[in-house]
């Protein structure tokens, strides 16, 4: 992005400065080589502008670096000046910034330039970023990055330029969406790291730590129009999981399978400690602070872990660890910082090393979070439901400890209570259950009723008279004398 920029500042700066000939605005042959140039080109050929533009562009660089330079002198004047006479700082500061807009002016007037009437009018308006008057945070992260960059000499200052750029750019892309000045912030972080160790060599090492800094200097200033903006839903998500956390604060660590032990004085200290450290990061601006306060919450689950079971944690002990911590902290505008930290965080910090492992944990825990149901927890789906609703909650698995001394009759309240309990929670489910089966049986008795009606209505019971009984065959034979007598069986002997 910014090495698009500064070409289109060259060649609108090499337009202004030079004037077309009428045969070059006809497209005529140069005179120079012979060959046909082009009104786009001046009237040169291809060949001779590459040249001409090449020339213009190193002076353009000589003058660029010269400007740099100045404003490098006129802020560490500024700084001086301050640090000797503490009554006329702030005269001293409204002195350099008015040079320091008067110059930024200049460099960006329409005289260097040639754009559109928006464009020029645009680059005459000075930044409200640099005519508001900077928070004591901001004007602390300016002075430890220029004094940072002091150490690296001609780089720092090449640095300072492009970061400066980069900033002017930025405010004229808020109207942008939140994804492209995020790619915006990607490129960025990507050319600058690149240029430093294919132009300057500068060791891997040393390059972490400046593009750290450039973060810092950079991200505390964008800070308030990139994190959670109007054209986002990220404060919808926000409201969403908070009262997804709040719904689940009956989740107990039995449930999660927790490895802790809160009962150890140590151990509750380190989870005090967690929960601090991931509400914390909502207070800071730099994506880095916010990954630090993540990789310092997450140490000490593992510290927690470790006491408890005197042995080192594993990951299987501690993404569980992690979900209790974000269920009993409740961390606020939770989505709003881990959507930040993916939009604007140094990439190489994301994809390797603790920083990246631990947020990535921190992600996978909210969608854990997001999407926990009665499997889960292997619960019943009824249990579930009546934990959410607020119905009633889960009795204690573990009996509280008790010391030596304790009075007997206070334990066995205890345990009668318990006992109630348990009593009252197994009668409920009784009512319910036997109301659900009156309500069944009612419903069968209709569906019955029902199903008889409708066969006796579609196939109505005729009832007819009996029929007569039928008379004997013979009934009627009148001559039954003088059918021939019946057969009798007859013996043979032998």
């Amino acid at each position: 992005m910014i090495i698009h920029f500064q070409q289109h500042f060259l060649v609108c700066s090499l337009v202004s400065r030079k004037k077309m000939s009428p045969k070059s605005e006809r497209g005529g042959i140069h005179k120079g080589c012979g060959y046909y140039g082009n009104p786009a080109w001046q009237g040169f050929c291809s060949k001779c502008w590459r040249e001409e533009y090449h020339k213009a562009r190193q002076k353009q660089i000589q003058e660029d670096w010269e400007l740099a330079e100045r404003l490098q002198r006129e802020e560490e004047e500024a700084f001086a000046s301050s640090q000797s006479s503490q009554g006329t700082q702030s005269l001293t500061f409204s002195k350099f910034k008015t040079r320091k807009v008067t110059t930024v002016k200049k460099f960006f007037s329409a005289s260097s330039r040639v754009g559109s009437k928006k464009e020029i009018q645009e680059a005459k308006a000075p930044s409200p970023s640099i005519n508001r008057q900077t928070s004591i945070e901001t004007d602390r992260v300016s002075k430890e990055f220029i004094e940072f960059l002091k150490t690296f000499h001609k780089t720092g200052q090449e640095i300072y330029k492009q970061t400066k750029l980069f900033l002017e750019g930025m405010h004229y892309k808020r109207d942008l969406s939140i994804e492209e000045q995020s790619e915006c912030a990607q490129d960025f972080y990507h050319n600058v790291a690149e240029r430093m160790q294919t132009r300057g060599k500068v060791p891997p090492e040393r390059v972490e730590k400046i593009m750290d800094q450039i973060e810092k200097y950079i991200m505390t200033r964008l800070y308030k129009h990139v994190f959670c903006p109007e054209t986002t839903d990220d404060e919808k998500k926000d409201l969403a999981i908070q009262k997804r956390i709040r719904a689940l604060r009956w989740v107990t660590p039995q449930m999660l399978c927790v490895p802790v032990n809160e009962d150890i004085p140590e151990v509750s200290d380190m989870v005090v400690k967690a929960i601090t450290d991931i509400i914390e990061m909502d207070s800071k601006r730099v994506p880095r602070d916010k990954l630090a306060c993540i990789t310092k919450c997450s140490k000490h689950i593992f510290n927690a872990i470790k006491i408890t079971k005197n042995e080192p944690a594993s990951a299987d002990d501690f993404l569980p660890t992690l979900i209790y911590i974000v269920l009993k902290g409740n961390p606020p505008r939770l989505q709003s910082n881990i959507q930040y930290i993916t939009r604007f965080c140094n990439p190489s910090r994301l994809m390797t090393g603790e920083d990246g492992y631990y947020f990535t944990n921190l992600c996978c825990a909210v969608a854990f979070i997001e999407k926990l149901d009665a499997q889960s927890l292997n619960l019943s789906q009824e249990d579930f439901d009546r934990y959410m609703s607020g119905q009633t909650s889960p009795r204690k698995q573990e009996a509280e400890s008790w010391s030596p001394d304790a009075c007997l009759g206070v334990k066995q309240m205890y345990k009668n209570l318990d006992l109630l309990s348990q009593l009252n929670e197994r009668q409920e489910r009784i009512v319910n259950e036997a109301k659900k089966l009156e309500k069944d049986l009612i419903d069968w008795t209709d569906g019955i009723t029902r199903e008889v009606q409708d066969i006796v209505e579609k196939y109505p019971l005729e009832i007819k008279p009996p029929n007569q009984p039928l008379a004997a065959i013979d009934s009627e034979n009148i001559e039954n004398d003088k059918l021939p007598p019946p057969l009798q069986p007859q013996v043979y002997a032998g």
